[in-house]
């Protein structure tokens, strides 16, 4: 009987759909990740050699003995792990743990999993990259030490359960740097000046042009020089000394990489980096799609290179001259360049096959994983787009010496936009009104003049968009490390989420500063970024892998005896932090504390007060009824005990609004389970409301008296039954009076009684088990 060869894989899904390709000569089998790694128990590393202890995983045994089994009747076996560092790694274990000797062994990887891409890959496998290896051992190693040796004494010194890292310790400190900024901004006054203008003839052609300055732009900073201004463009007539119009052309934005993927998904789809990361796997490894069967629809997605095969470039121009026309092809393919320091090993992320248009598929896909290939294809198809055309008009006027100026733009061919556009992390611009027809030299009369005061504003805290969008910019970490980076600091609490914005703990900060004064090169970002080069020269052969790690533990172990001798018997506290929630039963400020199930509110007054209550999330909004803030608390149910999510008013029953519930009660002051978003209604300037779930929700506003409003049955999501106050009513009658015709309830001697007499049946039918059992026991003994 011939032998199949084996190729093993790390994720069953994946398996599933290489199978498929290669046929019965193949046997494809999952390792589900690592199978060999360093102990969880202990440091695994020795220190003089770095010689790394690998340990078989436990929890693989019957996985890695069906592999040792298949391998060893196969033919050949193919490793065919992920195609990156981690992966090589993988490879390379595996190979060692189940003995498979160099001659059978071949590595292959797929940049996407197509029957082209297989089959072509299995046709020339290659041997292990003992280079890849080793640059993901170093940074295996290094990781390993730094948290091993560090972590214990941030247990010791401040408090149990805390880490430090490489990556994450750098990500905390830019987090707690933005606080800083923002905590020493100091606003800083300007006026702007609003000219409204219009031609000579009445009521033709009126506009707005803001105030530029002389020669120069000028910068105004009180009332006082606004009126001067004003008083003086007042005197004179305003005259047209420039008119152009030009076509402006804009470009789409490049394909995606892993940064701009987590970036622009955290922007659009509201998705975290990790389940970006999550639902891309399963759009990478394969999805069965009706009338395709099981396919892989994306390339890898954890890349740093722009680079595009030809193939999928000829493809994706063909598809847009036969959807949308030649016009919207450029006259030659788009090529973006790569930055400085990127791996560079693999494709960007793009659709394995444009061709299956996201509509058409949707039905096999879930919500989530529409949404991203959607996001993915949109974004690659316009990366190859003719650039959209804009009309654009700019007008200069003078008065008195002062230049104004107005712009207008608008869209003459739509291009790329007509596909995808890229979001924006800073706010967008006001709409811009037409510009009337105007010449040069042309007399303008003045309507009306205005000054507006300003206060400039500090800077935004991150996002998690704008973090992973500063470690890419300053080199820190790869393509692989930034959702993990960015989980780590959350779920250590070193980080908090409010909204979409990531604001520091007060135990982040001492971590933080802690790691600053005893550790500085490892919260350096451009220590860590020359590390990470240092890793790319491993990885290309330059380096050997321990060098590396003689040369930074040499240093580290100096920084760590150090702060051992000089922290002994210290330890260091984290101060509470201090909410505006006020305790009800002594009057002090609860503070917020973190215990198993996560952050909570408790009175500091401990132990003589004992008050706690879940913690309050301040939310973007007004109250609809009185202007109020908003917040999100959590309430559990009479009925089932289980926990739900509402928002309120921070007036609570002080709140004018008054509503009926679904069983008929009055509610007092305002609250909803609908999500408040930061969006206005752009009619009446309410604050907008989204159903609660996951996934994108469509804003909507809930002011009745608005022509903007939108009826419960039309919000999508769960429709809440809707109780009139008469109703209410009603039902509140109908209980009573069902509550009359009810039985009598027992009498509490007639109750107690009936318990003794049924608790004296089962005494007896005890004592009658008892006897069988025994008597059964003894006639076994004899």
């Amino acid at each position: 009987m011939a032998k199949t060869n084996l190729v093993i894989v790390e994720s069953p899904a994946k398996a599933k759909t290489i199978s498929k390709y290669l046929g019965p000569g193949y046997q494809v089998k999952a390792s589900a990740g690592h199978v060999r790694d360093l102990p969880k128990s202990k440091l695994g590393v020795d220190l003089d050699t770095f010689e790394p202890d690998y340990q078989d995983i436990k929890a693989k045994s019957e996985t890695v003995a069906e592999l040792r089994k298949a391998a060893k009747a196969s033919e050949k076996v193919y490793l065919a792990t992920d195609p990156d560092r981690e992966g090589e790694a993988i490879s390379w274990h595996l190979q060692s743990v189940l003995g498979v000797p160099a001659s059978k062994t071949c590595r292959v990887t797929f940049n996407e999993i197509t029957q082209k891409v297989v089959t072509e890959s299995i046709a020339s496998p290659r041997e292990i990259d003992r280079d890849l290896v080793d640059a993901q051992q170093a940074r295996r190693v290094l990781d390993r030490i730094v948290g091993y040796q560090l972590s214990p004494l941030l247990w010791k010194k401040i408090r149990r359960g805390l880490s430090a890292g490489r990556v994450q310790s750098v990500a905390a400190r830019l987090v707690v740097e933005r606080e800083e900024e923002i905590g020493k901004f100091r606003p800083r006054e300007y006026w702007s000046i609003t000219a409204d203008l219009s031609r000579l003839a009445p009521n033709i052609g009126g506009f707005q042009a803001e105030f530029y300055g002389r020669e120069k732009k000028m910068e105004l900073g009180s009332a006082d020089e606004v009126q001067a201004v004003a008083d003086a463009v007042k005197q004179d007539t305003f005259r047209v000394t420039a008119v152009k119009r030009q076509d402006r052309n804009r470009n789409p934005a490049p394909h995606f990489i892993t940064s701009s993927l987590q970036q622009e998904a955290s922007r659009k789809l509201n998705m975290t980096p990790g389940r970006t990361m999550s639902i891309a796997q399963q759009l990478y490894e394969g999805v069965d799609i009706e009338g395709e069967g099981t396919v892989g629809l994306i390339t890898y997605m954890r890349t740093d290179s722009l680079r595009i095969s030809d193939e999928a470039v000829a493809a994706a121009t063909e598809l847009i001259a036969s959807r949308y026309g030649k016009a919207y092809c450029p006259a030659s393919p788009r090529r973006y360049k790569t930055k400085g320091g990127a791996q560079d090993a693999h494709e960007a992320i793009r659709p394995s096959n444009v061709n299956l248009i996201p509509e058409d598929i949707r039905k096999s896909l879930t919500n989530e994983q529409y949404r991203l290939y959607k996001l993915i294809w949109s974004r690659f198809l316009a990366s190859q787009m003719a650039s959209a055309v804009y009309d654009s008009v700019s007008i200069e006027v003078e008065s008195a010496g002062y230049q104004f100026r107005a712009n207008h733009s608008a869209l003459k061919f739509s291009g790329f936009t007509a596909v995808y556009e890229e979001s924006r992390d800073d706010e967008e611009e006001a709409p811009q009104s037409p510009l009337p027809d105007l010449k040069q030299g042309e007399s303008l009369k003045l309507n009306d003049i205005s000054g507006d005061q300003h206060f400039t504003q500090p800077p935004a805290r991150f996002t998690e968009a704008t973090l992973i969008k500063a470690l890419e910019e300053k080199g820190i970490g790869r393509p692989s490390t930034y959702a993990p980076t960015i989980s780590t600091i959350l779920s250590r609490e070193y980080v908090v989420k409010e909204g979409k914005y990531l604001r520091p703990t007060p135990l982040g900060e001492v971590v933080t500063n802690f790691m600053i004064e005893r550790f500085p090169d490892i919260v350096d970002s451009e220590f860590t970024a020359q590390m990470e080069s240092r890793l790319d020269e491993v990885e290309a052969g330059k380096i050997q892998w321990k060098q590396i790690l003689k040369d930074f533990y040499r240093d580290f172990d100096a920084e760590l005896r150090k702060a051992e001798a000089d922290l002994e018997g210290v330890h260091i506290k984290v101060p509470d932090e201090v909410s505006e929630e006020i305790c009800p039963q002594c009057g002090k400020n609860l503070v917020i504390k973190s215990g198993r199930f996560g952050r909570f509110l408790a009175c500091p007054g401990w132990p003589e007060c004992d008050f706690t209550m879940p913690l309050v999330v301040e939310m973007p909004g007004k109250c609809p009824a009185c202007g109020s803030r908003l917040f999100k608390r959590t309430g559990k149910s009479k009925k089932n005990g289980k926990q739900y999510t509402y928002y309120c008013c921070e007036k609570g029953k002080e709140c004018p609004w008054r509503g009926v519930g679904v069983d008929g009660r009055v509610i007092e002051g305002f609250m909803t389970f609908d999500v408040p978003v930061k969006d206005n209604c752009p009619v009446c300037g309410q604050t907008m409301f989204k159903k609660s779930g996951k996934g994108y929700k469509r804003p909507y506003c809930i002011n009745e008296k608005c022509s903007n409003f939108t009826p419960e049955e039309k919000r999508g999501g769960y429709q809440k039954k809707t109780v009139t106050a008469a109703e209410g009513e009603q039902a509140e009658s109908a209980k009573k009076e069902t509550a009359k015709k009810a039985p009598a309830k027992k009498t509490a001697s007639k109750t107690a009684a009936a318990r003794k007499s049924t608790a004296g049946a089962k005494k007896s039918a005890s004592e009658k088990t008892s006897a069988k059992t025994g008597s059964a026991g003894k006639k076994k003994a004899e």
